[in-house]
């Protein structure tokens, strides 16, 4: 992200009570959260480059210096909202993470796709930052490239463990399946967007089942 063009407000003065302290970084942090949800759906309705920074803070109801307190411009609003999708991804990812043999990387992926379906203002928002961010000069181009090389490669990894385990066919390229596993469940929640009878879930798991030797697909439902 580039760096802020304003200095952000001097941060109030601390409370003398050690709970009021407390309390007061509670609230802040609540604050804080209201403000990157409310982004969150203003970026996904009408795209990062038109809402301002003066409609977002009335949507949070504070005034624009208020705003600003916790977030000194809207680019690194910008990024506190994608790191907060990062983070949802990576706490529900992480439990399949620890099965072992590359498969529960794979199944993770189809559970992703059926629980994003939940998040309806999330899907929006990545589909649409997605889009604009493949110009080289928005803010978040470097995010989504450094994101599509990791997905593509922690993919190619899990599908690599899970060939060598017995689970995936020998003849699968692992960096080739990932190239297309990441533009299927991309594409998916694009077009989700326009039909939601799309079922993406079903979709992303007859991708990987057609990956998996006979002994991958007889484990492959009850992994995890």
């Amino acid at each position: 992200m580039p760096p802020s063009a304003q200095a952000p407000l001097s941060p109030p003065a601390p409370r003398r009570s050690g709970a009021g302290q407390q309390g007061g970084y509670a609230k802040g942090r609540a604050r804080r959260a209201a403000i990157i949800h409310t982004a969150a759906e203003h970026f996904a309705q009408h795209g990062f480059t038109s809402v301002t920074i003066v409609e977002l803070a009335a949507a949070c109801e504070i005034s624009r210096a208020g705003l600003l307190r916790y977030f000194p411009d809207k680019e690194s609003l910008l990024q506190a909202v994608l790191e907060d999708r990062d983070r949802l991804d990576r706490d529900r990812f992480q439990p399949y993470t620890r099965t072992p043999g590359g498969l529960g990387i794979l199944r993770g992926m189809v559970d992703l796709a059926g629980h994003n379906e939940l998040s309806p203002v999330l899907i929006a928002l990545f589909v649409r930052l997605s889009a604009e961010a493949s110009d080289p000069d928005h803010p978040a181009h470097p995010y989504f490239a450094r994101r599509y090389a990791r997905i593509r490669q922690g993919t190619a990894h899990a599908i690599c463990k899970a060939r060598d385990a017995g689970h995936v066919r020998h003849d699968v390229d692992p960096d080739e399946a990932a190239v297309r596993l990441t533009a299927l469940m991309d594409g998916l929640q694009a077009q989700w967007l326009f039909d939601r009878d799309v079922d993406m879930a079903h979709h992303v798991r007859r991708a990987i089942l057609d990956l998996l030797t006979e002994q991958g697909r007889a484990t492959f439902d009850t992994t995890r």
